[in-house]
């Protein structure tokens, strides 16, 4: 596949904040507003889509995928705006794919960032256009208070210099801090879980693993090339137990081309996913297809605080000390 490389992020950049999963009424004020501070302090300056309004909250807490696919075109044929930032994940940008304009896309390529259901989008796009997309926070995201130094200094790193050494957060969170802002609890990071160690470099490929499931037998699954570094992670609300994250994770192992992949990361779980590291070592050794990938755990991207933010389609080599990703 032949990529697209967008343009790194500058400051005085205008970004476009879209909602191509659940609304932006879910969002509250006060994120919003630290959000938008946060990215002005950043040199950027903030605009929202059309139909990123409060009104379009459906009975599913989204609207309708015309609107949604709508905004996300609007975005990529505007020549003032330079990146894009979902506001939340959600469970349906999916739907928008056969709605979205492939020849604009790829004669505006332009940083397009987000996580969780926001997978659907960034593959989809992957694979149809080549343009990489950005594994990375919501502009909600950068709406926390407290914690969020580690997401925005990787983000920064990402976006305007194009590359980063990722190492493991000082301590992390899994806290319901959109809803208590000051209440929040931290924990000591024990750092990464070294499964299986090794040395490999290739691309990286994957998202939010429950989501990345629902491309496959699509036209929006990416082919996984000669050399790929796969990333997944899991959510509570996804995972409904261990055997669920095996049984997804083995679908995606005997994919014909899954011996391209060189290495695995994981994401950190959550604290209520009823998965420590004893229990994942045992999941990854009962799927044949994971023997001898190096495989690291417990890496700060996902469904817990903070995170960095992974290119897909962009290269990453992987050692037991440091995580290396460019664009």
């Amino acid at each position: 596949m032949q990529k697209l490389i967008p343009s790194p992020l500058q400051s005085g950049d205008e970004i476009r904040i879209i909602a191509p999963s659940t609304g932006i009424k879910i969002i509250r004020a006060d994120c919003r507003q630290i959000a938008k501070q946060r990215f002005e302090a950043m040199g950027l300056k903030v605009s929202f889509g059309q139909n990123t309004i409060d009104d379009n909250f459906d009975m599913l807490g989204s609207s309708e995928i015309e609107k949604r696919a709508s905004d996300i075109n609007d975005a990529f044929k505007d020549k003032n705006i330079k990146a894009i930032f979902t506001i939340i994940g959600g469970f349906n940008s999916n739907q928008v794919l056969p709605f979205l304009d492939y020849d604009l896309i790829k004669n505006n390529p332009k940083i397009i960032c987000g996580f969780s259901d926001i997978t659907a989008l960034l593959n989809g796009i992957y694979a149809q256009t080549g343009l990489i997309g950005f594994y990375g926070p919501h502009y909600s995201s950068i709406g926390m208070l407290k914690g969020c130094e580690y997401t925005i200094d990787y983000l920064q790193q990402i976006l305007f210099s194009r590359s980063a050494n990722i190492v493991p957060s000082n301590e992390w969170s899994d806290d319901l801090w959109f809803l208590d802002q000051e209440k929040r609890e931290f924990i000591k990071n024990d750092g990464w879980w070294i499964i299986n160690d090794g040395i490999a470099k290739g691309e990286l490929a994957g998202g939010n693993l429950s989501t990345y499931i629902l491309l496959q037998g699509t036209p929006y699954r990416p082919q996984f090339s000669k050399d790929t570094i796969l990333m997944i992670e899991e959510c509570n609300y996804s995972l409904a137990d261990d055997k669920e994250f095996l049984r997804q994770l083995q679908s995606i192992a005997q994919r014909t081309d899954f011996s391209n992949i060189k290495a695995l990361l994981i994401g950190r779980f959550q604290k209520n996913s009823g998965i420590s590291r004893e229990k994942l070592e045992f999941i990854l050794k009962n799927i044949p297809q994971l023997k001898g990938l190096p495989i690291i755990a417990n890496i700060d991207f996902g469904h817990t605080t903070p995170i960095a933010t992974l290119p897909i389609g962009g290269n990453c080599e992987v050692t037991s000390q440091q995580i290396k990703v460019n664009w």
